[in-house]
């Protein structure tokens, strides 16, 4: 019989980028007795939660929370603005664009899927999964659009399978200038609270994101933050939904309270993650991770690896992505790694399959976590005997050594 217990000496490295680790301070709460999700502590409980969250998304409007994961949220976001066949504009930066543009097809709706045409030069990886969205490319499309078909554009704002960011205030402008009346969409699920993310100020209509990430959290929470031009379209919108649907759910909302049985002690930890986020103030948690991801990138550049973002202007803070040399495959070498040093690494996904891996740097974490991280792989690249050119640990050391702790 295999014994479950059966752990390593020592703590275990969880260094993906997502489900991240779960702080102290959010497990005790979480562990906190069941109370009555109809009584009046529950309902204080609800409109604490929601209105922290405006303060994450940095909205004015509301904010639907889910007991699922950011597949739902994908789903809530589709189904409550469209209507069967109808088109959408969607952005393939990697492979969870890819993920909610093969969800929209089993909606019954009609994705155009947008992209960088071939191949990278230097590693044959598609060109599309290492730069962020173009801008420019959408207000094109949209500009061909003359009858208004398109009834949204999706883009994700931090692909977590590539370490690659997209400016979404560009493409509200690209929407604006091409004078359409689609909807912004945007998947945020790992950039919320480890990445600037401004809901209001860029425009976006709806937003989707998950617990399981910058918010330090279990997975079992998801969100739509909606604006009113989104609250609008869905009163026409004919895709069937109940348990998705917003008008329920935001009336309920109002008083702290859902129409049907939440997720009562994720909402504990929850309340808890946005106490932690809002006590710091979001500027600091920003500049915190990007400056972990600048000492990441300075570790795999003193190795001579090849980072997956080939735009440095959309360098991820939240994961890097890491390009194996050829021949190595990157999977066997992140099985290694587990093995070896009890370090768990994020794999390559979908067209980036077995040619690189992925570094988390988010949520609960701090210098000596990421530097325990960098170790673990630089012994593991010299097992499988991968040439480095130079220390990644010392050139991430004496970054860290060198920068002010935030």
């Amino acid at each position: 019989m295999i014994a479950l217990n059966n752990h390593a000496s020592g703590r275990h490295f969880l260094q993906i980028p997502g489900p991240s680790p779960v702080p102290d301070r959010i497990l005790r709460a979480i562990s906190l007795p069941t109370i009555d999700h109809r009584g009046p502590e529950f309902g204080a409980l609800g409109v604490k939660v929601i209105t922290g969250l405006q303060k994450i998304f940095q909205t004015q409007h509301p904010v639907v929370i889910y007991p699922a994961s950011g597949t739902g949220a994908w789903e809530a976001a589709l189904v409550n603005i469209t209507s069967p066949g109808d088109a959408v504009l969607m952005y393939e930066t990697g492979h969870f664009a890819s993920l909610w543009q093969k969800m929209a097809v089993r909606l019954g709706l009609a994705p155009e899927f947008l992209a960088l045409p071939g191949t990278d030069s230097t590693t044959g990886l598609p060109r599309s999964w290492r730069h962020g969205v173009q801008a420019d490319m959408i207000e094109k499309r949209l500009k061909e659009d003359t009858l208004h078909t398109i009834k949204a554009v999706c883009v994700v704002h931090n692909e977590t399978s590539t370490g690659v960011t997209s400016d979404i205030a560009a493409v509200r402008r690209a929407i604006d200038a091409a004078k359409h009346p689609a909807l912004l969409m945007v998947d945020t699920i790992s950039g919320l609270a480890s990445a600037d993310y401004r809901h209001d100020e860029w425009g976006v209509d709806v937003t989707v994101s998950g617990s399981q990430k910058g918010l330090m959290l279990p997975p079992g929470i998801s969100f739509n933050a909606v604006s009113p031009k989104a609250l609008e379209a869905s009163k026409s919108a004919k895709l069937p939904k109940a348990f998705w649907a917003w008008d329920e759910i935001i009336e309920m909302n109002r008083t702290g309270y859902w129409p049907y049985t939440p997720n009562t002690n994720l909402l504990y930890g929850l309340s808890e993650a946005l106490d932690m986020l809002l006590e710091q103030g979001l500027p600091t948690v920003f500049a915190r991770h990007q400056r972990w991801a600048q000492g990441v990138r300075a570790a795999v550049r003193a190795w001579g690896l090849e980072i997956q973002c080939a735009d440095e202007s959309v360098y991820s803070p939240v994961l890097t992505g890491i390009v194996t040399p050829q021949g190595i495959d990157a999977d066997a070498l992140r099985k290694s790694i587990h093995g070896r040093f009890d370090l768990s690494l994020g794999a390559g996904l979908g067209k980036v399959k077995s040619r690189m891996f992925r570094i988390g740097h988010l949520g609960d974490c701090n210098d000596l976590t990421l530097m325990a991280a960098i170790s673990g792989i630089e012994m593991g690249l010299k097992l499988a005997n991968v040439p480095l050119k130079n220390s990644g640990v010392v050139s991430a050391m004496d970054y860290f050594a060198a920068t002010s702790k935030i």
